[in-house]
């Protein structure tokens, strides 16, 4: 939507008639239309999606049904409340303003301006320049409950955004780039093979029985915390043991096609290293441009900015994909983020992703979370290119209402957010750099002959653990 914001601005920027940009689609409704349905998809549709999946298996379709509406419903009155409550208080926007004003002269014959005199016959049509710091005011107005409501979605989205985009923008690269220094060097042997496959096979046993273990004690009716706590603790030890299978596949390729297969496996962590040094240029240039565009008052360089508008200058759209690449690379950078905390920080409680593994609940849990940090993407994007982006619908919402909103203009008056993204991808560079051995496990080989492990593996039905994860 921001590119085809910032295309739809430049299709009427060479115009001659002043309102041919009223004749370019009606990006602002677009925008608030879009904004909304991400609130509604976030606070109720991915919510009653979660609260229906993690119902009670013995129930029928109809009470789930009926349980995941009357949750969500409380969930809307809540939020009916909260937004309504907000807007009647604080749903101002303060602009400060400077008050201008001159006396009247009559109009000279001639004009003699230099350092000294800068002004029209002396001091006296000059008071505008003369004006002192105290003659700013505050113009208050109230905004509309539609754009509060996506400035309200846009504070919570950029808690979120920081976080995960200021760890992701650094992870996203490194993780391809350690991934490539990591990589198995050749094939395991035979011996080998069936040496570290015994293990796996009785991890797998051990798996089944605690899983038994869960059942008897849901049939019981002991669902307590410690049982919560048995549940996560075997959901993190199914992860580990599936992508342990993986390994095992990737390390001792088997079949007719082996040579194949391993050929395969060089050529991917090839593609995995070229893809993270060009990642890792891309988020050195989102950090260096944040630094020298949104830190540092007045602007260093508009730098990026600069870099879109010369590419637009070769070929009309080159600067609008540019510029598209480098939004979509921020929210993939949000995406990485979310996973890796996730998967390694075990104090934060966030429900885990794993490649072909996440569970249903998991899932819809995450895209409710980066759905809710696009808006801030868009809004960070949008401040970042405001040279570039300029006079599009998308600056109007957050680059004026936004960052004027009474309460939390304040957060975006002192780069609150960007100081804490950069912090954080600097925190997250040094603990690639420092501890890296703690951030990658090792690869553990299995013991067993593969006949043996699937035969251990398919005695754990996987699916029969999805209800009881999801509690």
């Amino acid at each position: 939507m921001l590119p085809a914001d910032v295309a739809n601005r430049q299709a009427c920027r060479h115009a001659i008639y002043n309102g041919a940009c009223n004749l370019t689609l009606p990006m602002k409704d677009l925008w608030l239309a879009i904004y909304i349905l991400d609130a509604v998809l976030v606070f109720f549709i991915i919510p009653f999606a979660m609260f229906y999946y993690e119902g009670d298996q013995d129930k029928s379709v109809g009470k789930r049904i009926g349980s995941a509406l009357l949750w969500v419903g409380v969930t809307a009155i809540v939020c009916a409340l909260v937004l309504g409550i907000l807007y009647g208080l604080v749903g101002k926007v303060d602009f400060t303003i400077r008050h201008l004003s001159s006396s009247t002269a009559s109009f000279p014959s001639s004009f003699d301006f230099s350092s000294n005199n800068e002004c029209i016959n002396g001091a006296k049509m000059c008071s505008a320049y003369l004006t002192s710091d105290t003659s700013e005011k505050t113009w208050t107005m109230r905004t509309t409950f539609p754009e509060y409501v996506v400035a309200l979605a846009t504070i919570v989205g950029s808690v979120l955004f920081t976080i995960f985009g200021g760890i992701g923008i650094a992870c996203l690269p490194l993780g391809l780039i350690f991934s490539f220094i990591r990589r198995p060097k050749a094939v395991i042997t035979r011996s080998q093979y069936i040496k570290e496959a015994t293990e796996l096979g009785k991890k797998a046993k051990e798996l089944k029985k605690a899983a038994d273990a869960l059942h008897q004690e849901e049939r019981g009716g002991s669902k307590g915390r410690k049982w919560r706590k048995n549940v996560k603790a075997v959901e993190k030890e199914l992860l580990q043991l599936e992508e342990d299978v993986k390994l095992l596949e990737e390390v001792y390729p088997q079949g007719e096609k082996a040579e194949t297969a391993w050929a395969m496996t060089i050529l991917g962590y090839l593609a995995k290293l070229v893809l993270g040094i060009l990642g890792l240029i891309v988020s050195v240039a989102w950090i260096a441009h944040i630094v020298i565009y949104l830190l540092i008052s007045p602007p260093f360089s508009p730098f990026l900015n600069e870099v879109f508008i010369k590419l637009d200058d070769v070929w009309g759209l080159l600067g609008t994909v540019a510029f598209a690449f480098f939004c979509f690379y921020l929210l993939l950078a949000v995406i990485a983020g979310a996973m890796m905390l996730g998967m390694k920080l075990v104090f934060i409680t966030i429900h885990p992703m794993k490649w072909g593994a996440t569970l249903m609940n998991s899932f819809l849990f995450n895209v409710g979370l980066i759905l809710l940090s696009s808006i801030s993407v868009i809004q960070f994007c949008s401040t970042a290119f405001a040279y570039y982006a300029q006079a599009t619908a998308a600056q109007e919402i957050f680059g004026h209402t936004l960052q004027s909103l009474r309460g939390i203009r304040y957060l975006y008056k002192y780069n609150v957010f960007q100081i804490a993204f950069v912090a954080l991808a600097g925190l997250t560079f040094v603990y690639y750099a420092a501890f890296f051995d703690f951030f990658c496990r090792h690869i553990e080989l299995l013991r067993d002959d593969k006949d043996k492990l699937y035969d251990d593996l398919d005695s754990v039905h996987f699916a029969d653990l999805d209800p009881y994860v999801s509690q």
